[in-house]
């Protein structure tokens, strides 16, 4: 098979000690998807991240105060629908 992956196969990766894309040897495999890798320039080995670089501080700390003020924002409209009734609560007469 041509996209079979095998132990020491070469890929590109993102590499968090050189942070950047780098050579890559698998050094461990999941079924056919390489779980752990070895940069080629540091051998620092690390989990392979699909060449993806991981999130900066800057990012995850926006991504953070997104979620708060979403939650936020959930709180406040729960609260201010609690003293409505509800659809199945109408008085019969």
């Amino acid at each position: 098979m041509l996209g079979e992956k095998r132990l020491g196969d070469i890929i590109d990766d993102h590499c968090i000690k050189c942070r950047r894309l780098t050579n890559h040897a698998i050094v461990s495999l999941v079924g056919n998807e390489a779980a752990k890798v070895r940069c080629r320039t540091c051998y620092h080995d690390h989990d392979y991240r699909h060449e993806q670089a991981p999130p900066t501080k800057k990012e995850l700390k926006k991504l953070e105060e997104d979620a708060r003020a979403a939650a936020q924002a959930l709180a406040e409209q729960n609260a201010s629908t609690d003293g409505l009734p509800e659809m199945g609560d109408t008085a019969k007469s």
